[in-house]
């Protein structure tokens, strides 16, 4: 068995260390390369499995391995699905999301689902196609929506009302897929009635069970204040879900989205975000990979003027789809043509439905290898889509009415402070910032904090300051200051050292356990610093001089002496803190 092994890794004199530094090596080449070309990074992993395949250098020998270890990327995009699918998101949205989005998914699935049958594919499969390919590609609309942004604008918000309905779509498709993959001659209405039959099941049981159970047990390990344990608590979570579905003979994906729904309604959903994005970008991305391996470019060169007819078809079909409805919907002209071409290329989990459809035996090879190729080009030229709509909009919308989308709906933070730590000092900020109607947003890792502030509510979450990806999504990108009052130093150190690295205009303002750690924060570059123990010392000190009869005047000037002097460090921002 052994000799086998070695001979299935080393028949092209590579070992499997090799293999892997040299898959890795492709994928980050390909994957700058194209970001300098501001194109989707799934391209660059498929780029990658291209050239490393069968079809390339032939590197690669093991690909059932690859995408056994890749399926897991699917697993952890289905429960970041889930945590996104929040109540309050969807309630704010819920006219686009519920309306417009379930037109547009059911829509573009029908008329694509036709074009398939006029093809001479079964209709099953061509509804199951139809569905994968009415889906649009979340990451790459939304990394477009932030670079121009629109993502609190009304086309952001009509858009992403649609990507949240399409996220929600991904469930039902891969019940009918698993539906159509199973025994040949079994009645398909028959599988499909006994896996959504089963999927009410398990949403009941891990609803109920998540109620429960997932709550408390992350409140347990929240109080532990141990990152590394939240982490691997999260990913027992969703590793555990997984499997639980797969014995009842379901997706694991469906239960990751099940567990993703149950915690996307708790004080953890931020944190557990965080954790969970390294793993699903690097599975996700060796999925593309694994996709990318399978690649027959000889079969896809035959092909090359459908592929491009299939692309161009099928994102101006798309579009006019999108676009039409949102006119429906009481979108703005320019809304709807901004929106319905950013919603026009294909998705990354079409690779998923692809993929199923080829293992399944459900299309043949050749089909599927045209079929991918043209979603990976459709999602290649997204990147070009928004000033094609720019000309448009110029061309055929007059100026914007007042929007149809002020009603409140919420949006991403902006012109905000962040505040890091709601202890007691943190309380008070906050009650001041209130007062002055300033907005914002704290953080802290005290869950039953979190919990009892966000009962009356405010806008607490529960999270480690010191992530990136954290503060990222507290809005930091359009937050107008922050303020660290963590106690603890070095917790406060590393915090400031991610608004640093991260954001380095941000205005910071920071309590400090001493003078020696508030020389250590003003070296990092915070604007200005209290000590904790300075102000509470100069009011303590102004009590007994005035009740010595030591005049007021005097008593003024002494303690402004001595902030100019000795607590000069706060860098001319004294009155500021």
């Amino acid at each position: 068995m052994e000799g086998t092994d070695i001979a299935g890794h080393a028949g092209h004199g590579f070992s499997m260390v090799e293999e892997t530094l040299m898959f890795l090596s492709v994928a980050v080449t390909c994957i700058l390369l194209l970001h300098r070309l501001r194109i989707s990074p799934v391209l660059g992993y498929l780029a990658g499995g291209l050239i490393l395949g069968p079809s390339g250098f032939g590197v690669v020998t093991l690909e059932e391995d690859v995408r056994a270890v890749a399926e897991l990327g699917v697993v952890f995009l289905l429960f970041l699905i889930g945590l996104e699918l929040s109540g309050e998101r969807l309630r704010a949205l819920r006219r686009w999301v519920f309306g417009l989005g379930v037109a547009q998914f059911l829509v573009t699935g029908a008329l694509l689902a036709i074009v398939g049958v006029l093809l001479g594919i079964d209709a099953p499969v061509a509804a199951l196609l139809g569905g994968g390919l009415a889906l649009s590609s979340t990451a790459v609309v939304v990394q477009l929506l932030i670079e121009r942004g629109q993502v609190a604008s009304p086309t952001g918000r009509v858009t992403f009302a649609v990507l949240l309905l399409q996220d929600l779509a991904v469930v039902p498709l891969l019940l009918l897929a698993t539906s159509l993959s199973g025994p040949p001659g079994q009645s398909v209405p028959l599988a499909l009635a006994l896996a959504v039959g089963k999927a009410l099941l398990a949403v009941v049981l891990i609803l109920l069970l998540g109620r429960f159970t997932l709550g408390p047990l992350l409140r347990a390990v929240a109080a532990t204040r141990s990152t590394e344990l939240f982490t691997a608590t999260a990913l027992l979570i969703v590793l555990g879900t997984g499997w639980a579905t797969g014995l009842g003979g379901l997706s694991a994906a469906l239960g990751a989205f099940l567990a993703g729904l149950v915690l996307a309604g708790t004080e953890f959903r931020h944190q557990a975000e965080s954790d969970m994005q390294p793993f699903k970008g690097l599975l996700l991305g060796l999925f593309f990979l694994s996709v990318g391996l399978g690649i027959d470019v000889a079969a896809i060169a035959d092909r090359a003027q459908w592929i491009i007819l299939g692309v161009v078809g099928l994102i101006a079909l798309k579009a006019l789809v999108a676009g039409l409805l949102a006119r429906a919907f009481g979108a703005p002209r320019d809304v709807a043509i901004r929106s319905g071409l950013l919603l026009g290329e294909a998705g990354e989990f079409a690779f998923v439905i692809l993929a199923t459809a080829v293992s399944g035996r459900l299309i043949d090879n050749a089909l599927g290898q045209t079929l991918a190729a043209t979603v990976g080009l459709s999602i290649a030229v997204t990147p070009f889509l928004p000033a094609l709509a720019d000309r448009l909009v110029s061309r055929f919308a007059p100026p914007p009415a007042p929007s149809a989308l002020g009603g409140g709906e919420e949006g991403e933070p902006h012109n905000h402070v962040i505040i890091c730590g709601f202890g007691r000092v943190g309380q008070t900020v906050a009650a001041l910032m209130a007062r002055q109607q300033v907005p914002f947003v704290g953080i802290d890792m005290n869950a039953d904090l979190v919990r009892q502030h966000a009962m009356k509510g405010l806008h607490l979450l529960y999270g480690d300051s010191a992530r990136h990806e954290t503060l990222k999504r507290l809005g930091a990108d359009h937050a107008v200051a922050a303020i660290i009052t963590l106690d603890d130093p070095q917790a406060a150190a590393r915090t400031v050292a991610a608004f640093r690295d991260h954001w380095p205009s941000l205005r910071l303002f920071a309590r400090a356990r001493d003078r020696a750690h508030a020389a250590l924060l003003l070296a990092q570059g915070v604007e200005a610093v209290v000590p904790e123990t300075f102000e509470s010392s100069l009011v303590l000190a102004r009590g007994a001089l005035e009740s010595l009869g030591v005049p007021s005047a005097a008593v003024d000037e002494l303690v402004t002496l001595y902030r100019e002097t000795d607590h000069g460090m706060t860098k001319a921002s004294d009155g500021q803190t």
